[in-house]
């Protein structure tokens, strides 16, 4: 049975490095592809983020390390100056509105094409994506990445740190390395993307070298306290098929378990699963987890409040919900009090542009 509002562990306070969170529901990183075309946070973007503030934390989309990293179009960039304003703009609207803001650093690697990026995509390997690419011109056969050379590899890793020191510049309280979904953290990880024989490539040991380096890189560059890392065990998006999948978390959260990171974001979380709990146990810091609600499935009525309070019996800290903060502006208050939750259109999600699906679901008060 589901705990009653009032005594929910999702309503109570918690700690994040130096963040006070109001409660333990975080809004976990949702691509809309609303910025400008190079890149640029738009106004709108701050209307939707601060219509969210009431989150315990927000994770704000994927922004590219740089400009090879871009994946789709209108996706935000955190490598030059107007993105650094254009954010600012962001995150001082939702601190107007009380919220506090992590920003996700996402380079797509094979997942990305010349038409959006105007560069050919580079990978740890050779090995295009299986699927077409959303472009401006429509969807289109993915290209042939380019194998990151080492001097590539050097120049990626310092671009994390630097959008890292940008992102703290542009007003967030600290960044998420992501290294799920099949983009390229993932890529170096996964059997089937990495066909490396050098240091990064073969064993376990070093396919996940490369991340590992990319997080020690930001959390120097900012201070790890500032730092999150998010994780897909077994995820097989976007073409990847990881292998040795209960060997690469194991050894990737041990490899990082000195590094005083400020949380572990683990997606689909399963408080049933062996490797969950096992990663649970190891990361003996702030474990945030995204409840598996079914890929592709309908949204469940409640949100995933349910799913996220096993997890939290189970042992997570902080419960990332996707979809539910897509069109509920108010979530927090609506699942305090039982109020029913908006249903999600299937409009506006992405590529669509504009307020549609975006900035116009209605609160439980109007504003």
């Amino acid at each position: 049975m589901t705990n009653s509002p009032e005594k929910s562990r999702l309503f109570q306070p918690a700690r994040l490095g130096s963040l006070e969170l109001p409660n333990r529901l975080v809004m976990a990183p949702l691509t809309r592809n609303r910025a400008s075309a190079d890149g640029v946070p738009t106004p709108l973007m701050a209307t939707y983020y601060a219509q969210r503030a009431s989150a315990g934390l927000i994770i704000a989309e994927a922004a590219t390390p740089n400009a090879v990293g871009q994946t789709y179009p209108n996706i935000p960039g955190i490598h030059d100056h107007a993105h650094v304003t254009g954010w600012r703009r962001v995150t001082d609207a939702v601190r107007a509105a009380g919220g506090r803001m992590f920003l996700q650093l996402q380079h797509g690697g094979r997942v990305g094409h010349p038409d959006n990026s105007g560069l050919v995509p580079v990978a740890p390997s050779p090995v295009p994506l299986p699927e077409t690419i959303h472009t401006p011109g429509g969807r289109k056969e993915a290209v042939v990445p380019r194998e990151m050379s080492l001097d590539d590899i050097r120049s990626t890793v310092a671009d994390f740190a630097a959008a890292a020191r940008n992102a703290v510049d542009a007003g967030f309280a600290g960044v998420e390395v992501h290294a799920a979904n099949g983009h390229l953290l993932h890529q170096f990880m996964a059997r089937n993307t990495n066909h490396r024989t050098d240091a990064y490539g073969g064993s376990v040991a070093g396919r996940i070298r490369f991340v590992v380096e990319v997080v020690r890189a930001v959390a120097a560059a900012i201070g790890p306290e500032r730092v999150g890392l998010r994780i897909s065990p077994g995820n097989t998006v976007n073409g990847i098929e990881e292998g040795e999948t209960g060997e690469i978390y194991p050894a990737l959260v041990d490899a990082l378990a000195d590094a005083g990171l400020a949380y572990l974001h683990t997606v689909f979380a399963d408080p049933d699963d062996a490797l969950w709990q096992d990663l649970r146990k190891r990361w003996t810091g702030t474990l945030v987890a995204n409840p598996a609600l079914g890929w592709g499935g309908p949204l469940p009525a409640d949100g995933g409040k349910q799913a996220g309070e096993r997890l939290l019996a189970a042992g997570a800290d902080l419960i990332a919900l996707g979809r539910a903060f897509m069109s509920n502006p108010d979530l927090v208050e609506r699942l305090r009090t039982g109020a029913p939750l908006n249903p999600l259109r299937d409009e506006g999600w992405m590529y669509a542009g504009g307020e549609a699906g975006y900035t116009d679901y209605p609160t439980l008060t109007p504003a």
